[in-house]
């Protein structure tokens, strides 16, 4: 079963204790037990009373622990004072420490500690300032009425330099109240900012919101991850500027120190010396962006202005001047007003019979309903009809009908089962349905079937017209033999790596180091190279001795890192950095077959062949779709 245990010892206390609990919380055992000062908390068997839960945790127990490690990563972050190690045993293996802190009072000290000084060197400390009033406007926020010192907002973030960020985003850290969560309108607006500096990288935070705690709800999720704040557009409004603030004053500045020279021509003079005057500032690079595009949105705003005033003729003068004018009546037809008439309608004389038997409505249907004339009706007579009947014996069988019956029962099953065939395709060949195309084909179409498909033809040099059954597909010949060659390039390239003169340090983290370590062989086949040390300390155990050169591409280690962060997720699956992958979809492309070469039915087929050997072949490497469905010969037929 499962079992907790704590070894605690009090500074006034000589030998320590030790207190054991069982599956349902009661205390088993107490017992003294020698120790330091200090508290340890030992959780065994977890998950024994779970034997479904505990074998999924077996089978994803390194997923499991990669995340383990990213929530006490970002408790180690936030606690300042307090003192935390995590250590990590393999089997009867060595023992190692995954993370520690030194129990500094800073939040910087912590981050250092964790993920090495590298990190500190392209970090900000985040300043928070009163939101701006274009941002007040755009969160629809009423300046009078917004609370004052609501939040307090404490942190670090990346440098908006190129190259300072992460390819992912897996250090990213937010806090209410020291408390570690997720909140997602928060999460996405840092990174929109962000973007707007560096928009191939994601930045390092560490941020803690510190609010007042009637103000925020944490049991919105079990895990409390989740948060509800109360006025959260005022802290996004807050957030928005303060980073817009920070990266303003520290990127895309630019010092125009020019020399005024002495022209001879006047008009040359007098441009050097308003250039001499702007230059005695540090100007910046958005700031000179705006005032160019309003400078030319004026221009083309007067143009615009102008030729619409030179387009107009006097049929617009005439129609403005019709509809500014006032209504007047006619005199013909002077204008009553709507009491007066309601009151004639009103005092109308009624039979009392028509009062009680008609309502208002079927009066109004009576005198709208067209009358025939008197003369009309006096023509018509009714004259007597003599009507002649005669018995006639039909043949008529009951098993017969029966069987009529269960024929046309028959036939509409067969007709709706085949609507729902013929109607298993119903994107259309548009770019704006190209995610639920992707869908049908992915429910409709599987490995087999491309072997069973009959080539009719090619069409426009381009695309290969295929039939499986009673359907008819359009394959791009081009996109198809993309996908195979990514794919193929994607499993069996090994990258040839450059040897270092010296090795290099990859300043890691203990958990970076140990999925690196678990997963070294899926790196080599990536190109990079490495020298271990076992007995050297943790984050110091790996050093880079090779890297991956293509050609034109070459590779570093925030590579590396990038493939850290993907195998967390998935451990022991072959992965391939960003930038590997856009080195294979350039090659597969260029050796693919090409748009306008004409094929014969074997090379056709051999491409089909082809797409049933991949998993995903329905668009290329680079989005562009390889199949769609272009209609159901059942459906031509009955039209």
């Amino acid at each position: 079963q499962c079992v907790l245990s704590v070894v605690t010892c009090h500074e006034s206390s000589q030998v320590g204790t030790k207190l054991v609990f069982d599956h349902k919380g009661h205390l088993v055992q107490q017992s003294p037990h020698p120790r330091q000062q200090g508290t340890t908390v030992s959780l065994q068997q977890l998950f024994y009373t779970l034997p479904v839960r505990h074998k999924e945790f077996q089978r994803n127990i390194k997923k499991e622990y990669a995340k383990m490690i990213h929530v006490l990563q970002s408790y180690c972050v936030v606690s300042t004072g307090v003192r935390i190690t995590c250590s990590n045993q393999n089997g009867q293996g060595k023992r190692s420490t995954v993370l520690s802190t030194s129990g500094s009072q800073s939040m910087r000290d912590n981050i250092g500690a964790i993920f090495g000084p590298k990190q500190l060197q392209s970090l900000l400390p985040f300043q928070q300032v009163s939101p701006a009033e274009h941002v007040i406007e755009e969160y629809g926020l009423k300046d009078a009425d917004l609370p004052q010192e609501l939040f307090y907002m404490t942190g670090f973030v990346s440098r908006g330099d190129h190259g300072v960020g992460r390819s992912a985003t897996d250090r990213q850290f937010f806090f209410i109240n020291n408390r570690p969560c997720d909140p997602l309108k928060v999460t996405k607006l840092v990174n929109e900012v962000y973007h707007m500096y560096n928009r191939h990288q994601y930045p390092f935070v560490a941020l803690n919101i510190a609010v007042a705690y009637e103000c925020v709800d944490v049991n919105v999720t079990p895990d409390k991850r989740q948060i509800f704040l109360q006025e959260e557009k005022l802290l996004l409004a807050i957030l928005k500027t303060s980073l817009i603030n920070m990266y303003e004053d520290g990127v895309n500045k630019i010092s125009l120190n020019y020399t005024p020279i002495h022209r001879t021509s006047k008009h040359r003079h007098l441009a050097c010396i308003s250039v001499y005057k702007i230059s005695k500032s540090s100007l910046n690079l958005a700031g000179l962006k705006a005032a160019f595009s309003s400078h030319h949105s004026s221009n083309s705003g007067n143009k615009s202005s102008v030729a619409k005033v030179a387009n107009s003729g006097p049929t617009q003068k005439t129609l403005q001047s019709f509809f500014k004018d006032p209504v007047k009546p006619s005199p013909s037809s002077p204008l009553k007003p709507v009491s007066d008439q309601t009151k004639q309608e009103q005092t109308e004389p009624r039979t009392p019979n028509e009062d009680r038997a008609v309502s208002p409505d079927a009066k109004r249907a009576r005198t709208e309903k067209p009358r025939c004339p008197a003369e009309h009706m006096s023509n018509t007579v009714d004259a007597p009809v003599c009507l002649q009947k005669r018995t006639v014996l039909l043949q008529f069988s009951l098993q017969e009908l029966a069987g009529k019956v269960k024929r046309l029962q028959d036939l509409q099953k067969q007709r709706a089962d085949d609507d729902l065939r013929y109607r298993r395709f119903r994107a259309k060949i548009n770019p704006g349905e190209n995610q639920s195309a992707e869908e049908e084909l992915k429910k409709e179409i599987s490995k087999d079937m491309f072997k069973e498909m009959e080539i009719i033809g090619q069409f426009n040099l381009g695309f290969i017209i295929t039939k499986l059954n009673c359907d008819i597909f359009m394959i791009d010949q081009h996109a198809s033999d993309e996908k195979y060659n990514f794919e193929m390039l994607q499993q069996h390239t090994v990258l040839q790596g450059q040897k270092l003169i010296i090795p290099q340090k990859l300043h890691l983290t203990a958990v970076s180091e140990n999925v690196l370590l678990e997963n070294i062989e899926i790196f080599r086949k990536n190109g990079f190279e490495f020298l271990v040390n076992e007995d050297a300390q943790v984050m110091e155990r790996v050093k880079l001795v090779s890297l991956p050169t293509s050609k034109n591409w070459t590779f570093g280690p925030a590579d590396i890192e990038e493939l850290i962060f993907m195998l967390s997720d998935s451990p022991g699956v072959m992965c391939r950095p960003s930038r590997v992958r856009q080195m294979f979809a350039s090659r597969a492309c260029r050796k693919s077959v090409m748009i306008g070469t004409a094929l014969s039915v074997g090379e056709m087929k051999k491409l089909l062949i082809h797409m049933g050997e991949i998993n995903h072949p329905w668009n290329c490497p680079h989005g562009r779709p390889t199949m769609r469905h272009l209609a159901n010969l059942d459906i031509i037929s009955q039209d």
